[in-house]
């Protein structure tokens, strides 16, 4: 098989032409944002193949070159992605087509002269793009947001000015409710949550964090510059007993604030920080995971207000939760895989644990769900296959030649699958 290669963007970008009057919805569903059409990692697919992996079941394999960690998004005949040089000098996209793979555009966003520093197991286009119907709003963090013509990859605004020192690099991903593009701001100099017009790229609303982010940890000890206000997460709408809210994961704290102005509903102080999960909605709760530190599970009262305190937890799971990868929420059963390579199931309703069993390899890439089966794709290439429900049970193995950071996307009966090195198209096997 022959494989579309990605140019080097290191070199000049090239533009490609696109075919045809528009970008025309494919049957079976979009993935348009990072973790999917509801923000939650659920796919509508009944049929993603069970047993696949390198030479078997891949549709398409596209290397790109560079260093990005961002997810995949799918709409229409077009797959988007962002994409950076490994030194942080150059930010782009990347659109190829979604049957074949090759690449149709590629095009640098924004030349950075001095980088900020970016730890090594990040990188500097971490944050998934988000698409809707003619448009891509694609974000690096403080270097730069921008919004584009899927049609043509004109650029139609972009933001410069949105000050953050990411301290290790950027991650928290664009999230979009009706005419607002919502980004969190999680830095070592600023911290804060952003609304801008989607149209025009204007400021709505800008809402700092309003917890103290004095350099003490949750004994009060002092602790290393910077580390404990980061975070890293993106944040989630919710409507509560009429009321939308932004569900937003920062350094220290969880918050929610009033959709339409950004004033703060409550804040709930648990101390630990660098969170990178997206909150998930369960009924009137909030479900949170609390990053590095003591990464705990915090079963948030979403009609709460104020400073909160531990009587507006439903419960709380000190153990087994994973730092980087956000959880799944399937029939009133939580999904997740630490970190370091357990897989758990708790009952949603309580917080207590089902099973939870060994799988292999690390992970940071947050699992999907389609079909009654959960996909886990690890850090050494190994895609691991469950079935969903209260006994555990493991479907399949699945290797790849290279790991995954990258969360992985869904959309028909595909999986569209970002490893360090190719994007994958896999919709054959078993």
């Amino acid at each position: 098989m022959k494989f579309p290669r990605v140019l080097s963007c290191l070199g000049l970008f090239f533009l490609y032409p696109y075919v045809g009057s528009g970008v025309e919805p494919v049957s079976g569903g979009e993935w348009p944002q990072f973790r999917g059409p509801r923000g939650d990692g659920v796919a509508e697919s009944k049929n993603l193949p069970v047993e696949f992996g390198e030479g078997n079941g891949v549709r398409w394999k596209t290397a790109l070159e560079g260093k990005a960690w961002s997810s995949p998004v799918v709409w229409g005949s077009q797959v988007w992605l962002t994409n950076a040089t490994a030194d942080g000098h150059k930010l782009s996209v990347v659109r190829l087509n979604r049957e074949t793979g090759a690449v149709e555009l590629q095009k640098v966003l924004f030349e950075v002269e001095n980088p900020q520093f970016c730890h090594e197991f990040n990188s500097y286009a971490s944050p998934t793009p988000i698409l809707e119907d003619g448009r891509l709003y694609a974000s690096f963090g403080s270097p730069g947001t921008a919004c584009l013509d899927t049609k043509t990859g004109t650029v139609l605004w972009e933001r410069r000015d949105l000050e953050c020192n990411h301290f290790r690099g950027a991650g928290s991903s664009p999230v979009i409710h009706g005419n607002l593009l919502l980004m969190n701001f999680d830095g070592s100099d600023f911290q804060y949550v952003v609304a801008l017009d989607k149209q025009t790229g204007k400021t709505v609303w800008k809402t700092a964090r309003s917890c103290d982010y004095r350099d003490l940890n949750a004994e009060g000890k002092p602790t290393g510059e910077g580390d404990f206000r980061k975070a890293f997460g993106t944040p989630q709408v919710a409507v509560v007993q009429g009321v939308e809210m932004v569900l937003s994961a920062g350094a220290k704290a969880h918050y929610a604030y009033e959709l339409a102005t950004g004033r703060e509903l409550w804040r709930y102080e648990h101390g630990n920080h660098s969170t990178s999960a997206r909150p998930l909605v369960h009924g009137e709760l909030g479900l949170f995971t609390s990053g590095y530190g003591k990464s705990q599970l915090h079963a948030v009262k979403l009609t709460s207000r104020g400073l909160l305190d531990d009587s507006a937890l439903t419960y709380r799971v000190q153990k087994g939760i994973p730092i980087k990868p956000s959880l799944l929420l399937v029939d009133g059963l939580i999904y997740l895989v630490e970190d370091g390579g357990f897989a758990a199931c708790l009952d949603a309703a309580d917080g207590k644990v089902i099973w939870r069993q060994r799988v292999e390899g690390a992970y940071s890439a947050s699992p999907v769900y389609a079909g009654g089966r959960i996909y886990l794709c690890g850090e050494k290439g190994v895609v691991t296959v469950l079935k969903a429900g209260r006994e555990f049970e493991k479907l399949a193995e699945n290797r790849f030649e290279d790991g995954f950071l990258a969360s992985p996307a869904v959309a028909g009966d595909a999986l569209f699958l970002r490893s360090r090195s190719h994007v994958y198209r896999v919709d054959g096997g078993k």
